[in-house]
């Protein structure tokens, strides 16, 4: 059957600290691409990558990996809370090609997402709850992070068990790209933030909106250029797309830790997410990226991206 694949940039401060009119519509008109594709497309299944920061996975118990068999959005910064419609069956049988496979992935019948997941479902398909979907969340925020050699094989292997689904499969990939946003590291925070980070579930509703509110006031400070923050590195992005886009995914495997960071910021990593969308597609064989937007945008702390792509062997048909 085919596969197909949309992976796109997330940001919490859209439509809460925007850029030019001139850049939204080139936004918009990028988005308004994607889901055309889309729906042209016609998916049984949206298989979608996405990270947390510190809303469903915490480091009480931090995998590098899980695949949700059920899962719910906590809804933060406004998005759509409440149950996706995740595909049980489907879910059982990616975990087992990922196992076998040998990548050590954790399951879960009741996955916590947040807005990098909630975000890019509403964006491309309107709802969390539209196509029947398998979350797969990659650690991409929490230190320590394994290598990103085997957020590839990941994906491979993902992409392998599609293969065996007998359903239409997009892949979406949900991060992303040069961006180091307010997010706290753990082992540089006072002892009461560890707390939070260690066991931070159900916050109030005071202590949520506090948190939204410091990334809001962080993204109007970057595009008024009095942060500290990293700036963002459209060198690296533009690299890095034109990597995904070749094929040659093994490239990235060279990649340390430590080089992310220093090049595109902490949040950074949240590429893994595109990494492992694009290698499902490859698994399935050679590819084409059939579009390709990129804006470096402060007013949302973000190299933002959208790109969409098709195996050489799929079609649109129905």
């Amino acid at each position: 059957m085919p596969v197909a694949l949309c992976a796109i940039s997330h940001s919490p401060l859209m439509g809460r600290n925007d850029p030019d009119q001139e850049v939204i519509d080139a936004v918009d008109a990028a988005f308004d691409h994607a889901r055309r594709f889309i729906a042209d497309f016609a998916p049984d299944l949206i298989v979608i990558f996405a990270p947390d920061h510190y809303n469903g996975v915490f480091y009480d118990l931090l995998p590098p990996f899980c695949i949700g068999a059920g899962a719910q959005s906590v809804g933060d910064y406004g998005t759509e809370a409440g149950p996706l419609d995740v595909d049980r069956d489907a879910a059982r049988t990616i975990t087992r090609e990922v196992l076998d496979s040998g990548i050590d992935a954790a399951f879960s019948e009741r996955m916590h997402v947040d807005h990098g997941f909630a975000q890019a479902l509403q964006l491309l398909v309107g709802s969390i709850i539209a196509v029947p979907t398998v979350p797969i969340f990659i650690n991409s925020v929490a230190e320590p992070l394994g290598p990103v050699s085997r957020v590839r094989l990941l994906g491979e292997a993902v992409g392998r068990a599609a293969n065996k689904l007998d359903k239409r499969v997009l892949f979406v990939g949900s991060g992303g790209l040069s961006h180091d946003p307010p997010i706290p590291q753990f082992t540089s925070s006072p002892e009461q933030v560890r707390e939070r980070l260690i066991d931070g579930r159900n916050p109030s509703d005071a202590e949520r909106k506090a948190r939204e509110q410091r990334v809001i006031t962080a993204g109007r400070d970057f595009a008024a250029g009095t942060a500290t923050i990293q700036p963002l590195n459209p060198h690296w992005d533009q690299h890095l797309l034109e990597i995904l886009a070749s094929g040659e995914l093994e490239q990235i495997d060279t990649w340390t830790n430590d080089w992310f960071v220093e090049q595109a910021g902490h949040s950074s990593h949240e590429v893994r997410t595109w990494i492992a969308a694009y290698a499902a597609l490859h698994a399935n064989g050679p590819y084409q990226v059939t579009s390709s937007f990129y804006r470096a945008i402060p007013e949302w702390i973000a190299g933002f991206a959208i790109t969409t792509a098709l195996t050489l062997s799929s079609n649109h048909t129905k």
